[in-house]
């Protein structure tokens, strides 16, 4: 397993200086933080600002399509969580998310706190103390769509990354997470 890890960590590095070389831009550490830890997104942020809040923009049951199915290894058709929220302080949005959850893998008490709270999916974790981790799919740069540049009021290019939580050798949850390019380079 150590060996497997090493691997796993030797190819985040590699891809995120091959991400620097070919944008051109050296990341700040904590955005490399950001982008490839298997911790939790919401503890690192707790500790560089406070506790964060999280909005919730959107979130309802849904049909998987082909694509999503795929995401989350389950068959089309299956009922899953859509999630779209913003993670901000103070009302500063730091990161922008989306999950796919398959409701048939989800304990009944997270779905509950999915659905009735703007509560974190790491919080949530950890409050039903599931023994989970995470496996980290891609990390890219992506051009903004109108709704994002909306929510962190700019054009400019953003950081991105989708992964997967795993519980029980089963995808619990896929997420992807969106940041601007010049956020968090001065922390």
């Amino acid at each position: 397993m150590t060996q497997e890890k090493n691997e796993a960590n030797k190819a985040l590095i590699d891809k995120i200086n091959d991400l620097e070389e070919n944008y051109g831009k050296t990341f700040s550490n904590t955005q490399k933080i950001l982008l490839t830890t298997d911790g939790s997104i919401t503890a690192i942020l707790d500790v560089l600002y406070g506790k964060i809040t999280l909005k919730t923009i959107d979130q309802h049951f849904e049909n998987a399509d082909a694509e999503h199915a795929k995401l989350i290894n389950v068959c089309q058709g299956e009922e899953i969580n859509f999630r779209e929220v913003i993670m901000h302080k103070d009302g500063k949005p730091l990161i922008y998310a989306i999950s796919h959850i398959p409701l048939s893998r989800c304990h009944e008490g997270i779905c509950s706190d999915l659905i009735r709270a703007d509560i974190p999916i790491g919080r949530i974790l950890k409050n039903y103390d599931i023994e989970s981790r995470r496996e980290i799919r891609n990390i890219y740069i992506e051009k903004p769509d109108e709704k994002l540049q909306e929510i962190f009021g700019t054009d400019e290019d953003m950081l991105a990354r989708d992964y997967v939580i795993i519980n029980c050798d089963e995808i619990l949850m896929w997420i992807k997470e969106v940041f601007p390019v010049s956020q968090f380079t001065e922390i």
